[in-house]
């Protein structure tokens, strides 16, 4: 049996071999192509989505549930973004079938239960997201968008100035990925929550005119990895429940 983390390094009698042995979890990251200001990749989303669920397996086989990671969603509703380069957005009804589709069959080959893990927050997106797990028992999202979860995150992610900035940068150099000259970025107080609540549509109405907000420049890769521990709490926590939920061992 293979020791890789990601469903798609299996080969097909390894995977028959690992089902074999419930409970299985497939975690899907789900993420994004969307500006990150002028120094985070554009597919920063979906790094901090595969990287939480990579680490998330290590945590659910120490709690006795069997995970992998299945290839990731990496396109979104990402409109707050437009007007930037590479606010790549699909609209929110073609994400929600094509996720539906996607549990519906790794559930078809036998895992005990999916679990989207998703980092992209814009709420049109997890609202899409959310929508393609409505009534299935057997799946469920992790998202720190939820209250209980959020609340465990930084200062900087409560207060909304997150996007982009040390929350963000730091949880792409745990990801040992290149997070740019994000040192010499002076700080935008800018609340991505507050300026939803007021009505705003972009990040350019809320007045981010670098596609990010936040305090990157003070971002740590010791600050990511204990906000990955985080993540990982999450993902165990939902994971569980929704195996309970659908009458597995969890």
């Amino acid at each position: 049996m293979s020791e890789s983390a990601y469903l798609s390094e299996l080969t097909t009698d390894e995977l028959r071999a690992f089902l074999s042995k419930p409970p299985t979890v497939a975690l899907l990251p789900v993420g994004s192509v969307e500006p990150h200001g002028p120094h985070l990749p554009l597919a920063t989303d979906s790094i901090l989505s595969e990287t939480a669920a990579d680490r998330a397996t290590i945590a659910l086989e120490e709690a006795g549930v069997h995970a992998l990671v299945a290839p990731t969603v990496s396109y979104g509703v990402t409109d707050f973004a437009g007007g930037f380069s590479g606010a790549l957005s699909i609209p929110a009804p073609v994400l929600t079938a094509f996720l539906k589709a996607i549990v519906d069959s790794l559930q078809k080959q036998g895992f005990s239960h999916v679990c989207l893990v998703n980092n992209h927050l814009e709420p049109a997106h997890d609202e899409a997201v959310r929508a393609a797990i409505s009534g299935n028992i057997h799946a469920s999202c992790a998202c720190p968008l939820e209250r209980r979860f959020a609340r465990t995150l930084s200062d900087e992610f409560k207060k909304g100035e997150c996007h982009a900035g040390r929350y963000k940068s730091s949880l792409v150099l745990a990801a040992n990925q290149d997070a740019g000259s994000y040192q010499k970025l002076s700080s935008v107080s800018v609340s991505l929550s507050e300026g939803i609540r007021g009505g705003k549509k972009t990040f350019l109405e809320m007045g981010m005119t670098r596609a990010y907000a936040g305090a990157p420049s003070e971002a740590s890769a010791d600050e990511g990895d204990a906000l990955y521990e985080k993540l990982v709490e999450m993902i165990v926590t939902v994971v569980q429940e929704g195996l309970a939920r659908g009458g597995g061992p969890g």
